[in-house]
This record gives C-alpha cells, sequence and structure tokens, in this order.
C-alpha cells in the first residue's frame, strides 16, 4: 500500500503567520515526506480565505523542485470549473519538473465556490465534468485533438504542448458517495480516489465493488482497477497522545465546516465512534494506524493507497512534521513489511 499525504494548504490555524510563511512551512512537509519516503503528497483545490491552495499546481511544481522521490499531485482538482487543456498542460508541465512524478486527482468538486467565481450554473454539476473528464483524456492520449462538446468551444486538429514526461500521465477519479461516479470510474478503467470523512469505512464496500465490477465488463484488469482511500489522520507516539493533540482542533473544525454544510456540532462521543477500529479517522499511534490502515484495506476489499488528510485540525508545524517522520519510520515499515 501507498501512503502519503493530502493538504488543502489551509492557513485558518495559523493566525500569527502570513500567506508565505504558511506556504514555506508546507513546503518544508512536503521536503520531510519526500526524506521520510512517504509515496505521494497532494494539494487540494478552493477558493476561500482559509486556503491557499487556488493553484494546486504552483505549489506542486516548487515541491518538485524541493524533493527526489515522492509523486505529486492535485487531491482533489476541480475539472468541472476549469478548462482540460490548460489542466493538462500546467500538470504536464509539472512532470516535466519533477522527472515524471506527477498525477491529476480531478473530480466535481464537495466545495462549490468555484462555480460561481469562474462563472458556472451548479445545475450543469454533473454535464460539467463527464464532458471536461472526456476532453482531458483525449489530450492525456493525444497530442492533435479534434473535439466538440456543449461547455467549450470545439477544438479542430490542434496540438496541445508539453507533453508530459510519463507516456500515460497518470489520471485519478476523486469520489465522494455517488454510485454512478464510481461506475463511470470504472467504465474509464481510471483508478478511484474515494474520500471517506465520516462514519465507517466498510460502508463504501458496494460502491467499490460497482466500480471494480463496471471495470470488469469494460475490459480492464483487476491490476488497472486501483483503489485508493483519503481519510483524515494523525499519528503521534502513543494513542492517547495522538487523541489529545488531534481532537479539539478536529472539532473546531468540523463544527465550523458543519455550520455551512448542515451537519451537527461535533461531540466526543461522535469523535471516540470514528476513531474506534471501524471508524474513518485514522488517528493514533504507529502500532494502531497501521492495525487501521490494514484493516480498511481487507475491509474494501484491497486499498492501493491511503492519503492522511491532517493539517486542518489545529495542529503545530513541528507536530505535523513529526507526524509525517511517524508515518515514514514507523507505519509504512509495518503495513509493508
Amino acid at each position: 500500500m501507498e501512503i502519503g499525504i493530502d493538504s488543502f494548504a489551509s492557513a485558518m490555524y495559523g493566525s500569527n503567520l502570513t500567506g508565505a510563511e504558511a506556504m514555506e512551512q508546507l513546503l518544508e512537509r512536503i521536503e520531510i515526506a519526500d526524506e521520510a519516503g512517504l509515496h505521494f503528497f497532494g494539494i487540494g483545490e478552493h477558493h476561500k480565505k482559509e486556503f491557499l491552495d487556488s493553484a494546486p499546481d504552483v505549489i506542486l511544481a516548487a515541491a518538485a523542485a524541493r524533493t527526489k522521490q515522492i509523486r505529486l499531485g492535485s487531491a482533489v482538482k476541480v475539472l468541472s470549473t476549469s478548462d482540460p487543456v490548460r489542466v493538462y498542460q500546467s500538470f504536464a508541465t509539472l512532470d516535466l519538473i519533477s522527472k515524471g512524478r506527477t498525477e491529476i486527482v480531478v473530480g466535481r468538486g464537495s466545495a462549490i465556490e468555484s462555480y460561481p467565481l469562474f462563472g458556472f450554473d451548479l445545475k450543469d454539476y454533473d454535464a460539467l465534468f463527464a464532458e471536461k473528464l472526456e476532453l482531458l483524456l483525449q489530450v492525456r492520449d493525444s497530442e492533435f485533438i479534434t473535439w466538440a462538446g456543449k461547455f467549450r468551444p470545439a477544438i479542430h486538429h490542434q496540438p496541445v504542448y508539453p507533453r508530459a514526461l510519463q507516456e500515460k500521465l497518470p489520471v485519478w477519479l476523486g469520489v465522494g458517495g455517488t454510485p454512478e461516479s464510481f461506475v463511470r470510474a470504472g467504465s474509464l478503467g481510471l483508478p478511484l480516489m474515494v474520500a471517506v470523512i465520516g462514519g465507517q469505512t466498510e460502508r463504501f464496500r458496494p460502491l467499490v465493488d460497482l466500480y471494480r465490477d463496471a471495470g470488469a465488463k469494460a475490459g480492464f484488469s483487476p491490476e488497472e482497477l486501483k483503489v485508493g482511500l483519503h481519510s483524515p489522520g494523525y499519528v503521534s507516539e502513543t494513542n492517547e497522545r495522538a487523541i489529545a493533540e488531534y481532537y479539539p482542533g478536529y472539532a473546531e473544525q468540523w463544527t465550523k465546516l458543519g455550520k455551512e454544510r448542515g451537519w451537527p456540532p461535533v461531540t466526543r462521543a461522535h469523535f471516540d465512534a470514528m476513531v474506534a477500529p471501524s471508524g474513518v479517522l485514522v488517528v493514533g499511534g504507529p502500532e494502531q494506524v497501521a492495525e487501521k490502515l490494514v484493516r480498511h484495506s481487507k475491509a474494501l476489499g484491497g486499498v492501493d493507497r491511503f492519503t492522511f488528510q491532517m493539517d486542518n485540525a489545529g495542529l503545530s508545524h513541528q507536530q505535523l512534521m513529526q507526524s509525517i517522520q511517524w508515518i515514514g519510520k514507523r507505519v509504512i515499515p509495518l503495513v509493508n513489511p
């Protein structure tokens, strides 16, 4: 199992930090993840005051120049409100800078602020994504493009440059809980990144089975149908210490987010249920976290990649740096002996 980090470049708890200072700390964490042997670091996309990730490819390019081995990608790129040609060009450029370490995780976006910002209608939420994903894959696979759709001007035998260093730039499909999204990923043979942020991870097994069934019917081998899992998490020296450090900021952040999305406030009982063995929160000491990752993989019929989303819990830069080192030095060897 590959293990990595996803970051939203959150600055909401760094009230004493400038944007430049918060960005420098983020780049330092990506460097440490590279040195610690993590497999992947992803940057999300938001267009809100609390986050610095509105241009993830720019952050990733800076990270590429400061790292050597770790793969770098989006988490996720909101394709519905982007131009697929430009997305490919940006990430192909990143692939050249990183010498072939780039991936794209695309999605429709659970945060919707980019739709009015860039002049798109939410009623076209799924149609936009389906059309733009089709164009992105065509650009990825062919140097010269002839294409026509509803939401973008047609292209008539135009070349797209630069080309990525990798022969086939990896494109993952980021999904939430919509069955149609799982089927779409399987039908296209795209690797799947499942964002599980609440409840029990095992409840996603029927949806992952839908993905694998759709992929098999479309003629793709099991090896081509990779499954990734993205969940909130944090690793410290012991279970007790990890929970004590993680809970206060988690409760504050998710209660605030709940007011925006209609969720109830976070309680300690709710948190404890999600830290329990079948809950989604991967929080604890290295041994408990490793056991949970193996358990999640078995519950979903095999997980190829897991990414921790940990920088939204009011944790300090030093705590995050130490957690990344615990993941590299202890968790990865336990999960992949």
